[in-house]
């Protein structure tokens, strides 16, 4: 995982509220071993039309939005299963920050787990920038994780961030990376262990 100290670029607006993971990854597209490659699959049911087109009236769909780095949207966002495509779909598509007033717990943490910042704002504060992004699709907007801001042109918000997970992303530690920082601890329990238990090598 990447380190993430900042956040920078366009808005793209889904004021939405209860956005389901269902919704976000559809699962007949769940059949992939990968983390990669569900990008084009996120939002498939809102983004295409009866027949299967894309429809012109999904905002992901629209010129102005293409490339938005950080999704503006509803409370309750990744509600639903706790299936961890929902984050890869969102990653794969471009996105490296949500904002939104509130997030579904697992969801939040599954994104944490793969380096995409979940940042929970008050619903004044997020239907502010969703107003901006709206009117400004270019305006740039910036998610600083080290200084807990969110500034866009005028609008300035700061925010709180659970330490443990702000850390991990500050210094791109995924949990594999915080197994292996304890790599010196494991060896020395493993030299500990009477040899007719089981150990790391012989696994």
């Amino acid at each position: 995982m990447k380190a993430i100290r900042r956040v920078e670029g366009t808005m793209a607006p889904m004021p939405q509220a209860d956005i389901d993971t269902d919704q976000i990854i559809p699962k007949q597209f769940l059949k992939r071993i990968e983390r990669s490659g569900f990008g084009p699959f996120a939002f498939y049911d809102w983004a295409r039309t009866d027949d299967g087109q894309l429809s012109s009236d999904f905002v992901l769909n629209r010129p102005e939005y293409q490339g938005s780095q950080v999704l503006v949207t509803g409370p309750n966002f990744g509600c639903g299963s706790s299936r961890e495509h929902a984050p890869w779909a969102l990653q794969d598509r471009g996105f490296d920050a949500i904002i939104a007033p509130s997030f579904a717990d697992i969801f939040r943490n599954n994104c944490g787990k793969i380096g995409l910042v979940c940042v929970t704002l008050g619903q004044d504060e997020v239907s502010e920038l969703i107003d901006i992004s709206t009117s400004t699709p270019s305006a740039q907007v910036t998610v600083d994780l080290e200084e807990l801001t969110v500034t866009c042109g005028d609008f300035y918000a700061t925010f709180e961030f659970d330490e443990f997970a702000r850390e991990c992303l500050l210094n791109g530690w995924d949990e594999i990376a915080l197994t292996e920082h304890l790599d010196e601890e494991i060896s020395g329990y493993e030299k500990r262990r009477r040899g007719y238990l089981p150990s790391a090598k012989a696994v």
